[in-house]
C-alpha cells in the first residue's frame, strides 16, 4: 500500500504551472506557463525571474557549466544563461522536421543529453487528444557534444520524462500513454536494446534521478478505465471524442502520488496522498532529504521530507 507524504508544504508562486523543478546551489528553479524561468527561496520566502523563454518551458536540468537546460514544448531544446537571461536554441529539429512537443531531458557526465519529444502528431495544447487517439509517435533523442542528435526509441506513447541510471548505464524514458518507464541500455552487452523498467499505477509524466540513486517517476492521475474503452475503439471514434470539448473527455483525478524505484525498477517508496492542497504531480527531485514537487496545473511548488530509511516492497 502507498504511504502518505510527510511534512507537505506547499510555496505559492504567484505563476500556473511549474512543469518540473530541480535543486541548483541550494534553490529551486523552475519553469512556468508564462514562459518565465523562477528561481525559488527553499523557504519560499523569495522568487525571482531568471528568464523568459517565450514559450512553454516544461522539463529542466543543470547543464553542469553554470546554465540551466530547458525543453520548452513550444521552442525546442534550450540552454538558459541564469545570470544575464540570453537563452539559445540547441535543437529545435531533428532531420529537418521540427519538434512538436520538446519535454523532459537528462544530462550525461560527458555533456551528451537525453531528451523527450513527446508526439509527431499533436503539440502540448492537445496532449490529452494524442493520449485518447494513441498516436504512439514520442521519440528518445540524444544530442551529443559536438551538437548532432540523433533517435534512439521511437514509437511511444506520449513520450514524457527522462533520466539516467546513476552509473548511466541506461537512459529512462517515460510513456505516458502506456503506463510504464522504458529503459534503452547505453553500455554492456545490451547496449543498443530497450526494455521496461517498470509498470505503473497510473499515467507518468516527468521523472528525475535523486541524489538517492533512485529514479523518482511521478504518477499524475491513476489509470482511466474510461480511456482503456477507448483504446479498443476505431482510430475515427477516437478521434471523434479528442475533438469533444475538454470537459467532457477524461480527466486526471485529484491525487497526489510519486514512487522511488531502484536500478532493476523495484518500487522501494510509494508515496500517496489526497489531491486537496496540490495535486497532478508532474515534477519530482529528490535532493538532500526533501522531495521537491512540481505541477502543470498549480500555482505553486511543494517539498516533503523524503523517506527514510530505504523501504524495499
Amino acid at each position: 500500500m502507498p504511504q502518505s507524504p510527510s511534512g507537505v508544504r506547499v510555496l505559492d508562486l504567484g505563476a500556473t504551472g511549474p512543469e518540473d523543478v530541480v535543486v541548483v546551489d541550494g534553490k529551486v528553479v523552475t519553469g512556468v506557463e508564462d514562459g518565465r524561468i523562477l528561481r525559488v527561496d527553499p523557504d519560499g520566502g523569495r522568487v525571482d525571474t531568471l528568464a523568459d523563454t517565450a514559450g512553454r518551458p516544461l522539463g529542466i536540468e543543470s547543464l553542469g557549466d553554470g546554465r540551466l537546460l530547458v525543453c520548452d514544448a513550444r521552442r525546442g531544446l534550450l540552454a538558459v544563461d541564469p545570470e544575464r537571461g540570453g537563452v539559445e536554441v540547441l535543437c529545435d529539429e531533428v532531420a529537418g522536421r521540427r519538434m512538436r512537443f520538446c519535454n523532459n531531458a537528462a544530462v550525461a557526465s560527458g555533456g551528451t543529453v537525453y531528451f523527450s519529444d513527446s508526439s509527431l502528431v499533436h503539440g502540448i495544447d492537445n496532449w490529452r487528444a494524442d493520449l485518447i487517439e494513441r498516436t504512439a509517435s514520442g521519440r528518445l533523442l540524444r544530442r551529443s557534444p559536438d551538437g548532432a542528435v540523433d533517435v534512439i526509441a521511437d514509437g511511444l506513447e506520449l513520450a514524457n520524462g527522462v533520466a539516467l541510471a546513476a552509473a548511466e548505464s541506461y537512459v529512462a524514458v517515460a510513456e505516458t500513454g502506456g503506463y510504464r518507464v522504458r529503459r534503452v541500455w547505453l553500455s554492456g552487452e545490451r547496449a543498443g536494446k530497450s526494455d521496461l523498467l517498470v509498470e505503473l499505477p497510473g499515467f507518468p509524466d516527468n521523472i528525475s534521478t535523486g541524489d538517492d540513486g533512485l529514479i523518482w517517476i511521478t504518477v499524475t492521475s491513476p489509470r482511466e478505465p474510461v480511456l482503456r474503452f477507448l483504446h479498443r475503439a476505431p482510430v475515427l471514434a477516437r478521434r471523434l471524442v479528442a475533438r469533444l470539448p475538454e470537459q467532457l473527455q477524461p480527466g486526471p483525478k485529484k491525487v497526489m502520488r510519486v514512487q522511488g524505484v531502484d536500478i532493476d525498477g523495484r518500487v522501494a517508496h510509494d508515496l500517496e496522498g489526497p489531491g486537496e492542497r496540490y495535486h497532478m504531480v508532474t515534477g519530482v527531485r529528490a535532493h538532500q532529504g526533501r522531495l521537491w514537487f512540481g505541477s502543470l496545473h498549480e500555482s505553486a511548488i511543494a517539498v516533503a521530507d523524503a523517506p527514510n530509511p530505504l523501504t524495499r516492497r
